[in-house]
């Protein structure tokens, strides 16, 4: 049976490099695949292999007692996820170009936005209704096949354009009202929530476990809607058997959450192509930026 784990921790690193080395040495020796990113600030990882192996890194990664708290999240895999391990030592374990304003202690970020849990979310908005505003922490592409409903999705393409965005006064509007920030995992938003409140969000929340652990408790008999965008082979992932599909074929338009490669060899952009226009055009998916090219150039 293969899964695959999803998890972080916001703690001070003290040697990241001799982190580094005994992750990839044990990933190595259990045989695992995925990405693990490494900081003075703390860990990020996606870890997929053979249940029992994956049990055994858990293990391990506990033992060293700044991990021991570590909250994972599961999923259902094939093996195919992941073509090799990649464990890299970086600045940011999230790349938001905030090194300078982020801080770190033991209890993680510091500075950010109140953790609500999924159970506590429901509340919340019953609470204060239409003053709840959800804040996608992820790109466009990931918010284009799932979202929650009536979400802010701003248009960015990484998380460096994050900080730019919210300094251009686009959401200015938003900063009376409660904000309820959210990402794949809980990641970016930690950092996120923090970045809001420096620049005067006043009321700011950070989904605790992200959409996956929201996803697992509700599926999609709750506020969220469509599919969850993930960074491996299977490029997304349903809830359930009920999960509706929100993006537009480039195409026909007709609702899909299939993203394919730009046919550009020298675009690296994801296209939505629902299944029947995939089969009918072939390699001719393009990006919408590839549409402001010549066509005519050969893929």
């Amino acid at each position: 049976m293969q899964k695959v784990i999803l998890y972080y921790k916001f703690v001070p690193i003290p040697d990241p490099s001799a982190v580094h080395l005994w992750q990839k040495t044990l990933t190595e020796s259990l045989n695992l695949k995925g990405r693990i990113i490494i900081s003075k600030d703390g860990i990020n990882g996606t870890v997929g292999g053979d249940i029992k192996a994956v049990k055994a890194y858990i293990k391990a990664v506990k033992a060293y007692h700044i991990f021991k708290d570590i909250k994972y999240k599961w999923s259902d895999a094939n093996g195919s996820e992941f073509p090799k391990m990649s464990v890299k030592v970086r600045d940011e374990i999230v790349t938001f170009n905030a090194t300078r304003e982020l801080k770190v202690n033991d209890r993680g970020v510091v500075g950010g936005g109140r953790r609500i849990k999924p159970e506590k979310l429901h509340q919340l908005i019953k609470q204060k209704g239409q003053d709840v505003i959800f804040f996608d922490g992820r790109s466009k592409y990931e918010a284009n096949i799932g979202k929650f409903k009536n979400a802010v999705t701003p248009e960015v393409r990484t998380a460096k354009d994050f900080i730019p965005i919210l300094e251009s006064g686009k959401y200015d509007n938003l900063k009376d009202k409660t904000i309820v920030t959210y990402c794949t995992g809980g990641i970016r938003c930690e950092v996120l929530s923090m970045l809001m409140k420096n620049r005067g969000f006043k009321d700011v929340y950070q989904l605790d476990g992200g959409i996956v652990k929201y996803g697992q408790l509700y599926g999609d008999n709750g506020l969220w809607e469509g599919s969850l965008y993930v960074f491996d082979q299977r490029m997304g992932i349903k809830f359930s058997n009920k999960a509706k599909d929100i993006g537009d074929c480039i195409h026909c338009r007709k609702k899909t959450s299939n993203y394919e490669n730009c046919a550009f060899k020298s675009c690296n952009n994801l296209v939505l192509v629902c299944n029947n226009c995939k089969r009918i055009a072939s390699n001719l998916y393009h990006s919408i930026d590839c549409y402001h090219r010549d066509l005519s150039i050969a893929p």
